[in-house]
């Protein structure tokens, strides 16, 4: 910096509820006078970094061996002493992980997802229609916060006279863990993993098409079975990152259509369009904004050192959004923009298992509301937003079928 330079004014808070209306702003100025910004000492030794343009977080992703995940993803330090648990798939890194994700990701691929666009899309054209007759609806309630619990518990093989459970057990944890409270939440996971363990044991004697019979009978690449450990903290992981991510990509999708009415009319003349849409919304929307990785060694980054030991949030939300990458129209909403690549999955070795899946459900409720409901709108002012500080999402969205 130069004298007469003036210091950057740039600041990273973390948001939740009404912050997450718009943060932008926010990033916008990171990008462009603090690319590395530093969050200072909180005075429990907790001080942190932020990398908010696109090159860096996409190379912080790739570089699992720098950028950890296994001290855990939020900004605290000591996630996993917290836990007390061994670490979920999300929480390991190479070759630890790469090896129980080779097992995973064969049920998510996107063949494997194609089966299950039928039963899908029997579910959303149940729920739409309801949502019709009465006119008007809070849409997350009646369809974005179930269709991703739905998929869910398919995906992992629970029963359909257990669905009630695990869906009093799902949307209580992910509120816990929205609201940064899941390490207090101990009768909710209990709950949870018990009924897990026994459906584990169940499936051992009677493997079905599902994902932890696929993961039981796999075995790694020492020839072991996978521990109990493991196959809880996968079902734990589907659980709290398959449910809000898609509600949050949804809701904003829907508002995106009814805050940008043209694009909306370039889907509804051209349907083909909407798989290239998906990417759109999913860059737009970043359902998580942001995700933490601790150093294993010392970095420099645009001339600012973040040294061994310190925690680096990749703030995708403005990774996706940043004009260097997507260029000068980077904020606006475009349905036919040709989008290489971006972070709402991360990149690199943790890219999300769960790709193929969020975007069938994005596609199939895209099309659908568009067939069945073409002139609805929904009322972003009067929705409200999740308190937590890593996903961004609708809790509620008023929805009228016809505007």
């Amino acid at each position: 910096m130069t004298p007469g330079d003036s210091m950057p004014t740039a600041f990273f808070e973390p948001c939740g509820g009404e912050r997450w209306r718009d943060p932008f702003p926010m990033y916008q100025q990171l990008r462009d006078e603090d690319p590395v910004h530093h969050v200072p000492d909180n005075g429990e030794g907790e001080d942190y970094f932020v990398l908010s343009r696109f090159t860096h977080v996409l190379g912080a992703a790739i570089d699992a061996a720098t950028f950890s995940s296994a001290s855990g993803l939020t900004i605290a330090y000591g996630d996993m002493e917290k836990i007390g648990l061994e670490s979920p798939i999300v929480m390991m890194d190479p070759p630890e992980h790469t090896d129980l994700r080779k097992l995973a990701v064969k049920r998510f691929t996107p063949k494997q997802v194609k089966t299950l666009d039928r039963m899908v899309r029997e579910f959303v054209v149940e729920r739409i229609e309801a949502i019709r007759e009465a006119g008007q609806a809070d849409i997350v309630a009646e369809l974005l916060k179930p269709l991703p619990s739905f998929v869910v518990a398919h995906s992992l093989g629970v029963p359909l006279e257990d669905r009630y459970r695990f869906d009093e057990w799902t949307n209580a944890t992910v509120d816990a863990n929205a609201e940064g409270g899941l390490l207090d939440a101990h009768q909710i996971v209990a709950d949870l993993f018990g009924y897990f363990a026994a459906l584990i044991e169940e499936r051992r004697s009677e493997p079905r098409d599902d994902m932890l019979s696929a993961l039981i009978l796999g075995r790694l690449k020492t020839g072991e079975e996978v521990s109990m450990a493991k196959l809880l903290g996968m079902a734990f992981t589907m659980v709290t990152g398959g449910n809000d991510t898609v509600t949050g990509l949804l809701g904003g999708t829907l508002e995106l259509l009814t805050r940008h009415p043209e694009q909306r009319a370039r889907l509804l003349e051209n349907p083909a369009l909407i798989p290239n849409a998906v990417e759109e919304f999913l860059r737009l929307t970043s359902p998580v904004q942001g995700l933490t990785r601790t150093l294993t060694r010392d970095v420099e980054i645009e001339g600012t050192k973040i040294p061994k030991g310190r925690k680096a949030m990749l703030l995708y939300g403005s990774a996706n959004r940043d004009e260097r990458e997507f260029g000068d129209d980077a904020a606006t909403c475009d349905v036919t923009r040709k989008i290489r690549r971006h972070v709402t999955f991360s990149y690199g070795p943790h890219h999300c298992i769960g790709a193929a899946l969020a975007r069938m459900q994005g596609r199939i409720t895209i099309e659908e509301l568009l067939s069945r409901c073409p002139d609805f709108a929904v009322d972003p002012e009067a929705g409200s937003y999740a308190a937590g500080a890593y996903t961004r999402r609708y809790t509620s969205l008023p929805f009228q079928a016809k505007a």
